[in-house]
């Protein structure tokens, strides 16, 4: 490959013009001590030996900094850095160590970035591993337990699949979730936007949540009553499940005989923000910018009494950000949670029809 060499002359320029006036100047000085002094002699030896300098100390210079310079491009080369790699090569040391410098910060940031990215591909890893074996240790011990003798009895039998089914169950939730994340974080989830009443839809969300809900006698309403509906834009499916997903959430850290109320609220002319609160345990302040990362829990025991898969609010964040919209957080500890996020409203016009 040829290699395109950008020569720099200002060294060899300078360092010539030093020894030309010190050489000229030394046999002006002799010749009018010693000989008859002739100003043309001066210049044309003036010339003569500016050239010569010029060229040997450029060639001199070339070659002993070239093999050294010409390395460090090429051990960068190695590191495919097509932007720094592209450029000529210099012999200019200031243009060479801002080139160079500027090099090692972009490759010092890209590590730092790879390193978070391993260390969250680690962490990722582990936390999807914890989550898997959990149910399917569970599945397997009911399994293994009916075919080493328990089948005969029909009544562990029977306690033992369900228990087991209770397993896969939670094992197909984890992976229906799993991917659904990650189609929504590679924009391979699109989105169908169509007009729909926000208020229909949290009242469908509190009649599936209401047995749930009865379990800890914790009451799910409006905070007022809604006559007219609301109209909003958005994937009204993938809208559900964040609904669903915020009050779920809500349930299984609420109050035992608490509530959980939803309000609906004009935010702009051409916004309405629907809020989710709760009066439950609440949220210490230092886990809250991270409530919304895979796998989260605040609960550090790492029990899973609750079951869920961890990935319900980093579902919701991604279902709300790919509408372009956005979710906000606000908890205090032993007080309660509140979850909103912003919807787009439809501006329309009710027509009266005379009978």
């Amino acid at each position: 490959m040829t290699v395109n060499f950008k020569k720099t002359y200002r060294f060899a320029v300078m360092s010539s013009l030093y020894i030309t006036f010190f050489s000229t100047g030394l046999v002006g000085l002799l010749t009018y001590l010693f000989f008859n002094f002739s100003f043309q002699f001066c210049l044309i030896f003036a010339l003569l030996i500016a050239s010569f300098s010029f060229v040997v100390i450029q060639y001199r210079v070339e070659r002993f900094i070239y093999k050294k310079v010409k390395k460090i491009y090429d051990d960068v080369a190695l590191l495919e850095s097509s932007t720094f790699r592209s450029q000529p090569i210099t012999t200019d040391m200031a243009t060479l160590t801002r080139e160079v410098k500027k090099f090692a910060t972009d490759k010092k940031l890209e590590i730092e970035t790879l390193k978070v990215r391993e260390e969250y591909r680690r962490e990722f890893l582990g936390n999807v591993s914890h989550e898997l074996k959990t149910p399917l240790f569970m599945v397997q011990g009911y399994l293994s337990t009916l075919l080493d003798g328990a089948m005969n009895d029909k009544a562990i039998r029977k306690k033992y699949l369900e228990r087991a089914e209770k397993g896969v169950e939670r094992l197909i939730y984890i992976v229906q979730d799993l991917d659904m994340i990650s189609k929504l974080e590679i924009g391979e989830l699109n989105l169908e936007i169509t007009e729909f009443d926000i208020v229909k839809l949290i009242q469908n969300v509190f009649d599936m949540l209401e047995m749930k809900a009865s379990k800890k006698d914790i009451l799910l309403m409006f905070d007022m009553k809604y006559n007219e509906p609301i109209m909003v834009k958005g994937d009204q499916e993938k809208i559900q499940q964040a609904v669903v997903n915020l009050m779920v959430n809500s349930i299984k850290y609420g109050e035992v005989k608490g509530a959980t109320e939803v309000s609906i609220e004009n935010l702009t002319k051409d916004k309405v923000i629907v809020r989710i609160t709760d009066n439950g345990e609440g949220i210490v302040k230092k886990n809250i910018p991270r409530l919304f990362e895979r796998f989260y829990r605040v609960d550090k025991s790492g029990a899973r009494t609750e079951g869920g898969s961890g990935l319900g609010l980093s579902i919701v964040k991604h279902i709300i950000e790919a509408h372009n919209e956005k979710i906000y957080v606000d908890s205090s500890f032993g007080v309660g949670s509140e979850f909103s996020f912003t919807l787009q409203k439809v501006r329309y016009k009710i027509k009266e029809i005379q009978k």
